[in-house]
């Protein structure tokens, strides 16, 4: 028979009873963990660590289990011993994924403490359950999920039995570094405290007691000497509460038992709750029977700070780091013989945090970390109701530093639609004064040259990045348009002077596909396009197909669909979705219909709000994909060709095949005949890597291509676009995103009494200025129809009777909304009396109105 090995601590002899406790650990199983190999199945195996204090300090022993092959839910079942001291110590397992060749990837991590977990001790007739552990990451850019399954118990040998009672005793013993808390076997505790108790009063002595009355403490009750001040102070493991006073009368009369309806349970993290069946309310205080004396005032009062605690602790997000943090916030005797004040436990903990690593810290209170459908992780804040891609962990470790160093950093925040830029608007720059006029208005002094102006020089600081003007770009677009051809006169070929549409917004994709689809001939296409909404009154003289153009694109590019999907590194970039025939049996139909949208869009001059990878582009082009059109699409995927190109592969046994994931089923693909058989070496990994190129971007979308190209050609002959590059091509189709407004203001027009320096003129324009670049977008379209810019700017806007700048007419009164004219880029501003009133309703106009009604 062979002797299981014990890891951890030393047993001494002749140790306090207690001190140590022999522990086992049983590795059991991992559930569904991450992929970090993308050439094939994880190989998974567990360290087991045991510590103190800090882990890179504070290592005693550590041990891991055997490495499971390829798969992402290993079965392990091995044992192991732990000699533990459960006051101070830790048990960290950590699952990785074994390499040969380069680092083990990390796939997650469960860390126990052990005094702020309750693990059973295993007796006879009663057997112990596993717990699953989710897995957490080291920091929140580590990618990790799944579970770990754990057998966690005490064994109850000769030596131990003899010391559980001592050590039920002597278990809430303070950590050095943290003396405020412990968790307890609450049922032992107090059949030990009641043991203690009666032993005491056999023998005549007083054991814990009260100084001025010399009565025994009730059950569940514990005096304690505060070392730093020697003043005593009481702990109640009933409610896990210290105070300095000893209890009360009504304090004394507690009982051991739950009241009628409560039950006591253990969730996954170890922590003993207690449900009310009757009001369905689950909570971590231990429910006492009421007394029947009538509680006294300072009763009521902590009553009252309990179920506030209470309260904030429901709020916090659920897990073993929270529980820490939620125990080293509560009141403690500190060196002044008071209760550390809510601002002092908030300073210890912001210099606490802000000296850890983020990957080390819980979240704040309230927070909690979730997963888009697209795999990126983001943060909910439950206190506010509103969601973030930031982690505030940084935000919280930034103000820390601010309040020690008095640096003011720059914070990165996704800005709210209604956010005035005006409000962090700095000094003037050097040489500039700010004076107001006879007639109230201000005015700016430029004392460098002897200049005045009514505009703020702060303002273009705000106004975007630059428009770049290329004129290479401008002669192949005229050379484009000039050789489009347009449709024959309606006697030669029978063809309509326009096309009519009539769609619903409400089923805008759905309305238009059959509109388009169902002609024959898509030389109609060609005519000149009359868009009409259901249920409003229009002409269509541009501005309603623009807006046409703009919705639809939205619908057809919405991932929801399943035709196109986001890429792997954000959640704006689109490329075609390899499975969209599962999520839609005429999928290529759909294809044909957005290519003829796409090929009607740069015909009629128009442009899509989508923006798609660089290498969809390139295939509309006939051009060869690299290795270097795939970074920045997939990263990870891109290193990881980049290393296989600068290395020897054939220690990673790579064969020509990938492994593809449908809806969690996982196939192999060969790259080539038998590629499953043929092994990737350092001769021919060149090959293999422009097959795995291929196969990422053109053979898993080769139907769906094909009829998107046999939707655009019918529109624009393919030979014409190739005088593009992909840059341009996407800036022919899709147009600019980012809003210079400085070019905005440089290229529009002003008409009735409006010039360019009116006081309304001046008030529009420090509005746009405080709009982010979202508003700025929805203002382009409230006007034009479109939220693009074209290539070369706004000097290039498109009316009903060609090129047409933005333009700003003064017309109503201050009563009325701005109204807008998107056939001719005209805007209808009243006469608004001042800069907050003019912002006001412009916001109004642009997030309130919608729909056609008159004119256009």
């Amino acid at each position: 028979m062979s002797v299981q090995r014990t890891y951890g601590l030393r047993y001494i002899q002749g140790e306090p009873p207690g001190t140590t406790r022999l522990l086992r650990v049983k590795v059991l199983n991992g559930v569904n963990l991450a992929k970090k190999d993308i050439f094939g199945a994880s190989d998974p195996y567990v360290r087991i660590s045991l510590y103190r204090g800090d882990r890179d300090h504070g290592l005693l022993d550590t041990t891991t289990t055997s490495t499971i092959k390829k798969t992402l839910n290993p079965v392990w079942n091995e044992e192991f011993f732990f000699r533990v001291n459960p006051r101070d110590n830790k048990l960290l397992f950590e699952v990785f994924d074994s390499n040969r060749v380069t680092r083990d990837d990390f796939l997650g991590m469960v860390e126990i403490p052990l005094n702020h977990t309750t693990i059973q001790t295993e007796t006879e007739g009663h057997a112990l359950l596993p717990k699953s552990y989710i897995l957490r990451p080291r920091s929140s850019r580590s990618r990790v999920k799944g579970t770990l399954e754990l057998y966690l118990a005490y064994v109850s040998n000769g030596e131990d039995e003899e010391n559980q009672e001592a050590e039920a005793d002597t278990s809430g013993a303070q950590n050095s570094s943290d003396p405020s808390w412990e968790m307890v076997d609450l049922d032992n505790a107090l059949d030990t405290l009641r043991t203690i108790s009666c032993t005491n009063e056999a023998s005549g002595a007083s054991g814990p007691t009260n100084e001025e009355s010399e009565e025994p403490l009730p059950p569940g009750w514990e005096v304690r000497t505060h070392q730093p001040t020697g003043k005593k102070y009481y702990i109640n493991h009933n409610t896990r509460k210290t105070q300095w006073d000893p209890p009360q009368r009504g304090e004394r009369t507690g009982s051991t038992t739950l009241p009628p309806d409560w039950e006591e349970r253990q969730d996954s993290n170890g922590r003993i709750y207690y449900v009310n069946r009757v009001t369905r309310a689950t909570q971590f205080e231990r429910p006492i029977e009421e007394s029947q004396e009538t509680p006294s005032d300072e009763a009521q009062a902590q009553q009252r700070r309990n179920e506030a605690a209470e309260l904030f602790r429901t709020r916090r997000h659920v897990s073993v780091e929270d529980t820490i943090s939620m125990h080293s916030e509560m009141a403690l005797p500190t060196s002044a013989g008071g209760v550390r004040s809510h601002e002092e436990q908030e300073e210890s903990r912001e210099a606490d945090g802000a000296s850890a690593a983020n990957d080390e810290e819980p979240l704040p209170a309230g927070w909690a970390m979730s997963k888009a459908p697209n795999g990126r992780v983001f943060y909910i804040d439950h206190n506010t109701r509103v969601t973030t891609w930031e982690d505030p962990r940084k935000t919280q470790n930034q103000r820390a530093s601010v309040r020690r160093t008095g640096d003011t950093p720059t914070l990165v925040r996704r800005s709210s639609s209604n956010e005035n830029l005006l409000q962090n608007l700095g000094p003037l720059p050097a040489g500039w004064e700010e004076r107001t006029h006879v007639d109230g208005r201000v005015f700016y002094i430029n004392h460098n040259n002897k200049n005045t102006q009514w505009d703020d020089p702060r303002l273009r600081l705000l106004g975007g990045p630059a428009v770049p003007y290329s004129r290479d770009y401008k002669r192949k677009y005229d050379y484009f348009r000039s050789k489009l051809r347009k449709p024959l006169s309606p006697f030669q070929n029978n063809i309509p002077n326009k096309v009519d549409i009539k769609v619903s917004r409400e089923r805008i994709l759905e309305d238009s596909y059959r509109a388009i689809m169902s002609l024959k001939r898509t030389d109609v296409l060609k005519a000149r396009l009359w868009i009409e909404f259901d249920g409003e009154v229009g002409l269509d003289y541009g501005g309603v197909s623009r807006e046409w153009f703009f919705l639809l694109s939205k619908e057809m590019f919405n991932p929801y669909y399943g035709l196109f999907e986001y890429s792997a590194t954000d959640n704006y970039t689109l490329q075609i979705n390899p499975l969209s025939g599962l999520a839609n049996d005429d999928h290529l139909s759909y294809f044909e219909f957005i290519g003829r949208v796409a090929g009607m869009a740069v015909f009629h001059g128009k442009l899509l709000d989508g923006f798609f990878i660089r290498p969809f582009y390139k295939m509309m082009l006939e051009k060869p994909i690299t290795l270097s059109d795939m970074e920045p699409v997939d990263s990870e995927y891109y290193n990881s060709l980049v290393w296989i190109m600068e290395n020897d592969p054939v220690d990673l046994d790579l064969r020509f095949s990938v492994e593809e994931d449908y809806f969690g089923e996982i196939t192999t693909r060969d790259l080539k005949p038998s590629g499953s058989d043929i092994i990737v070496t350092n001769d021919n990994k060149h090959e293999y890597i422009n097959l795995v190129i291929q196969w990422r971007f053109m053979s898993r979308i080769e139907a769906q291509m094909k009829s998107f190209m046999k939707g655009f050609a019918s529109l624009v002959p393919l030979e014409m676009i190739k005088i593009f590059d992909e840059n341009e091509l996407e800036l022919l189709v899709c147009g600019l995103q980012d809003i210079d407004v400085n070019d905005w203001k440089a290229h529009s027009a002003y008409k009735g009494e409006y010039n360019p320096n009116h006081p309304v003129i001046i008030h529009f324009w420090k509005a746009v200025y405080s709009l982010n670049n979202e508003m700025r977008a929805r203002l382009l379209q409230f006007v034009t129809g479109t939220s693009r810019v074209p290539m070369n700017g706004f000097r290039s806007l498109y009316g009903s009777n060609g090129p047409q700048l933005f333009t700003i007419e003064k017309v109503g009164n201050t009563n009325q909304l701005p109204r807008a004219h998107t056939c001719f880029n005209r805007l209808d501003l009243p006469p608004y009396n001042d800069y907050h009133e003019l912002r006001r309703k412009l916001l109004v106009a642009i997030e309130n109105t919608q729909g056609f009604d008159g004119v256009d």
